[in-house]
């Protein structure tokens, strides 16, 4: 981390040269996240293609979304750099809302309409179920899938023998999808809330376009992994009025196990 931070660009470390940060570790992101004091985030990670995306979104995303302001990005000696407002407010699975579970489902109910609401026209990214399965295929050949973060019921004695055998099961049973603008990874900790309110959104290089219920998918896992209590997966389906759909949820819960 001192060695990345000791080669920082010259436009990235004019905006934070000598002011405190922190490093926040919360979440599965294999960047590395500093906070500064000023309210400024710094993510910096692997020049690929994710982070390209997260900075086409977010940039596209700007006057449609509570995203956080982009005030610089580049990419220098291999890394991406990535130099953001902070959201205000608190991360969805702060203590307060994880102990308040009726005000946590409505306002991430109220989050996924943000999201659906959005137009699509002109979003420079689809990420349905045709691409994510390409994007699957590749990371299956560069064996890239870690099973040891899978759910544990996935690869078991009920579940499916190896990665090859669930791609086939996602290519076989591929779902009528609901195109909307999707966050991609609707997870509480990329979530915020501020004063009883949605505030804003983080991690969006998985934006763009895909199944309504990708996101809604996500959301539950999410919310089984921080309450462990199976009203309150009922009770976001009130807040959205939508019908409960379990194949659909098992379905892209599985597609995710291989990112």
């Amino acid at each position: 981390m001192e060695e990345i931070f000791t080669k920082l660009p010259n436009n990235i470390r004019k905006h934070i040269e000598n002011i405190s940060y922190n490093i926040n570790d919360i979440g599965c992101s294999n960047s590395n996240i500093l906070c500064f004091d000023n309210n400024m985030i710094l993510k910096i990670e692997s020049s690929c293609h994710s982070s390209e995306m997260e900075y086409t979104m977010m940039k596209w995303l700007q006057s449609k979304l509570p995203v956080p302001k982009i005030i610089e990005f580049c990419n220098s000696n291999g890394y991406s750099y990535l130099l953001m407002s902070k959201i205000d407010g608190f991360m969805s699975c702060d203590e307060y809302y994880l102990n308040n579970p009726n005000e946590l489902v409505h306002l991430l109910a109220e989050g996924l309409k943000m999201l659906w609401n959005i137009n699509i026209d002109g979003c420079p990214h689809v990420n349905d179920v045709e691409n994510k399965l390409k994007l699957a295929r590749i990371r299956i050949d560069n064996n890239l899938i870690d099973i040891d973060d899978c759910e544990p019921e996935t690869f078991s004695k009920n579940g499916f023998n190896d990665v090859e055998e669930l791609y086939k099961f996602l290519v076989e049973n591929k779902p009528n999808q609901e195109l909307v603008f999707s966050h991609g990874d609707y997870c509480l900790p990329n979530i915020f809330f501020n004063n009883h309110n949605v505030s804003g959104f983080i991690d969006l290089s998985n934006c763009g376009i895909a199944d309504k219920w990708q996101d809604i998918a996500l959301c539950v896992r999410s919310l089984k992994h921080n309450l462990g209590n199976e009203n309150y997966i009922d009770l976001l389906f009130e807040e959205l009025d939508i019908k409960r759909d379990n194949d659909k949820i098992k379905y892209y819960i599985l597609l995710d196990e291989l990112f």
